[in-house]
């Protein structure tokens, strides 16, 4: 009983319904294991935080971040470092999907999803896939959580072609009529895709 008015209160069935509005690709697909909006209501993160704050407060409530992603991934690495040209880069989280077989990188974006950060994410999978991949895995892919999505550009940029999804997560929940309007937009917008999907068959 308490678990289900936990559930209420945290208004579980609107949020099933946003993420599953998104997870209209076919089963298997990278795409498919990612929803939008990620809800991080549970970390308890003030006003004001930045990036650093953001994944502290995740590895610190690692078990429910992961629950909040999905079934099937496992913790890797925290900061995972890569060296570039002599240049150190830092990846935020690195996980693996147990299904897909894939070593899955996020970015942590405080701001408005921009551009460049697809470039960076290109960046950090390519070198996943040269030095971590190992046998019988497929490609990594990406994951950028941004505080706001910018979605026409994250449609002109194609992103998902290359194994990245843009997705906004949300530090708290919104009142039930912004999370209503969210998931109609959501229906819409995944109703879109699929007819885009069967004109182009």
């Amino acid at each position: 009983m308490r678990e289900l008015r936990r559930q209420i209160e945290r208004k579980a069935y609107e949020r099933h319904e946003i993420a599953s509005a998104e997870l209209s690709a076919p089963e298997g697909a990278p795409e498919a294991v990612f929803k939008d909006p990620y809800f991080l209501d549970f970390l308890g993160l003030r006003d004001g935080h930045d990036e650093a704050d953001l994944e502290a407060a995740i590895l610190i409530q690692l078990k429910a971040f992961i629950l909040e992603l999905g079934q099937g991934f496992a913790f890797v690495e925290r900061k995972k470092r890569m060296v570039i040209d002599g240049e150190d880069f830092y990846l935020d989280l690195l996980f693996f999907h147990r299904r897909l077989r894939r070593l899955v990188a996020i970015e942590l974006k405080l701001g408005r999803f921009k551009a460049a950060h697809k470039g960076q994410m290109e960046l950090y999978l390519k070198w996943l896939d040269r030095y971590e991949r190992q046998p019988g895995e497929e490609a990594p892919i990406g994951l950028i959580l941004c505080a706001e999505s910018s979605h026409e550009q994250v449609e002109l940029l194609q992103v998902q072609k290359d194994g990245i999804t843009v997705a906004e997560y949300w530090t708290e929940l919104p009142p039930k009529a912004e999370l209503e309007r969210q998931l109609r937009s959501a229906l819409a917008d995944a109703r879109e895709r699929l007819e885009r999907r069967r004109l182009m068959q």
